[in-house]
């Protein structure tokens, strides 16, 4: 018997999480670096995992099925194909550095309000995240998925409520007051969602007989399952519907800003990069595999719905004061982008939008963590508080720069390639679509300019006239970040290689081929 690699692959963070919440009160720092040392660790057996998958193999590859619950027809079903196994490996990259940029922010505090903080809970949460996203990438039994999908709410709602971000305007009963506010908010989005999706869930097994994925979608593909068209939509709008708030999705977005908001940096990493990528992945494996027609009837909307979000997280982002809540709504606009990709129903789109969700996770990283380390060390989120870092700390203000200059996709830097990927794929089948899109580019560039300049320019202000400079620590953090965003740039093939195979296969499942151009190249040449 094969050694369970993707098991492990999950099992070990969840583990390390037992392990961490279990370390005495008094040894803090041992739960701090047990907790690196697990993520480390699952980062191998990700590394491990992204090095035995095959481009060019099975679909679903490293496969584990095993009886669970028999009486229900559950099993636990584990494979990944090209865009699990990535995003299976973007995770345990990430949690290493979500990590040691929050290693002070569970630490003790001496406030009226709460004088003590438990470390070792805050570590074990986020391994408890990192277990159960990682399972969901994996998963190919839908059930198992549902439970993972629900599950991971509850460290994270403890997370944004529990540990909230010290920067805060007002008294610590305000600030409680506000993420107790965003924990809720972001807990009663979700659980809508997941309880629509719980009854379409059953409603699929109740067609199909079966939870097994890779069993519907053959027997979709065979003939041999015959969904009437109006049980299809239903199915599909239960599931997408779920999707669409955790992605997040214009208008069922507006959990995002405040739980980004509210929440330690890291955390916010952790939501942002992480979590709701679980949304976006679960259209491509879900959506389009189980439910392909209705798919195909729903794309005008979605993409409606798709470019609003561009637009309308732009703009906000544009006129926002708060850093946090600027990053927030820019990532709104970029899930547009990446729903956008998946419905263009093409091969760059879909390329474009798995590479989108990986190097999103980078760049969106790189902006915010080093975000945090600047708010740490003013004490406030308003833009209007600094001016003038960049004379005082150049290499913050130079990190700041680069993730900035990463988001607003910048030629040379990694999510310049998905994003370019995602506009040829939309316009090659739905160019207006293409065209509007393209206005979330030119006022991307003008919310992170303008943030730059806001904060990192002009003369110095005597708050930030004594900041230091980032430290080794928050180097090691941001350093790997920005190498791997300026590798990504120009060298994508590594990751396009593993991708490509498992996006055919999607566009399979839905039937559809890339548009043939209007001037083919041939016909060009002899007509010269």
């Amino acid at each position: 018997m094969s050694f369970p690699l993707l098991t492990a692959t999950a099992a070990l963070p969840a583990l390390g999480a037992i392990a961490t919440a279990a370390v005495p009160a008094a040894r803090r720092n041992a739960a701090k670096w047990l907790a690196l040392l697990v993520s480390l660790g699952t980062l191998v057996l990700a590394a491990v995992a992204l090095v035995r998958f095959e481009p060019g193999g099975a679909r679903y590859q490293l496969t584990e099925s095993h009886a669970w619950i028999a009486d229900f027809g559950v099993r636990y079903e584990l494979g990944v194909d090209g865009i699990g196994v990535t995003l299976l490996a973007l995770t345990a990259l990430l949690i290493p550095f979500v990590i040691l940029a929050g290693w002070h922010d569970a630490d003790p505090l001496e406030t009226k309000s709460s004088r003590w903080r438990p470390t070792q809970g805050f570590f074990a949460l986020i391994l408890s995240v990192e277990a159960m996203v990682i399972l969901s990438f994996e998963a190919t039994d839908v059930f198992l998925f549902y439970i993972l999908f629900e599950a991971m709410l509850i460290p994270m709602y403890f997370l944004i409520g529990g540990f909230g971000d010290r920067a805060h305007a007002g008294s610590d009963e305000n600030a409680a007051a506000q993420r107790s506010y965003a924990a809720v908010k972001f807990l009663l989005y979700n659980l809508v969602g997941g309880l629509i999706m719980l009854a379409a869930v059953i409603g699929l097994y109740v067609v199909a007989g079966s939870f097994s994925l890779t069993e519907i979608a053959d027997a979709r593909a065979s003939g041999s399952l015959d969904m009437a068209t109006s049980t299809e939509r239903l199915l599909f709008l239960g599931f997408f519907f779920a999707f669409a708030i955790k992605a997040p999705l214009w208008p069922l977005h507006t959990w995002l800003p405040n739980a980004m908001g509210e929440a330690t940096a890291p955390v916010a990493v952790l939501i942002t990069a992480v979590v709701d990528k679980v949304g976006t992945f679960a259209m491509l494996r879900f959506c389009l595999q189980l439910f392909p027609d209705a798919s195909k009837w729903a794309t005008p909307v979605i993409l409606v719905l798709a470019l609003i979000s561009i637009v309308y997280g732009a703009l906000l982002a544009v006129g926002q004061r708060d850093i946090k809540r600027l990053v927030a709504y820019a990532s709104i606009s970029h899930f547009g982008f990446i729903i956008l990709g998946i419905f263009a129903m093409t091969s760059q789109g879909q390329s474009g939008a798995t590479l989108y969700m990986v190097n999103h996770g980078i760049s969106t990283a790189a902006l915010m963590l080093v975000a945090g380390f600047l708010i740490s060390r003013r004490g406030s989120r308003l833009i209007a508080d600094y001016g003038g870092v960049q004379k005082v700390a150049p290499v913050l203000a130079g990190t700041f720069l680069v993730g900035g200059l990463a988001t607003l996709s910048l030629p040379g830097l990694a999510p310049f390639v998905s994003e370019f990927l995602v506009l040829v794929g939309t316009f090659t089948r739905y160019p207006v679509a293409g065209i509007v899109a393209t206005f979330g580019i030119v006022l991307a560039a003008l919310y992170t300019l303008v943030l730059y300049q806001r904060t990192m320019t002009g003369p110095v202000k005597p708050e930030v006239a004594k900041m230091p400079d980032l430290r080794a620590r928050e180097l090691v953090v941001v350093a790997p970040l920005i190498a791997l965003l300026l590798f990504l740039g120009v060298f994508p093939k590594p990751l396009t290689d593993i991708v490509n195979p498992a996006v055919e296969h999607t566009l399979s499942d839905v039937h559809q081929k890339d548009p043939q151009p209007a001037v083919p190249i041939q016909n060009a040449e002899a007509a010269k």
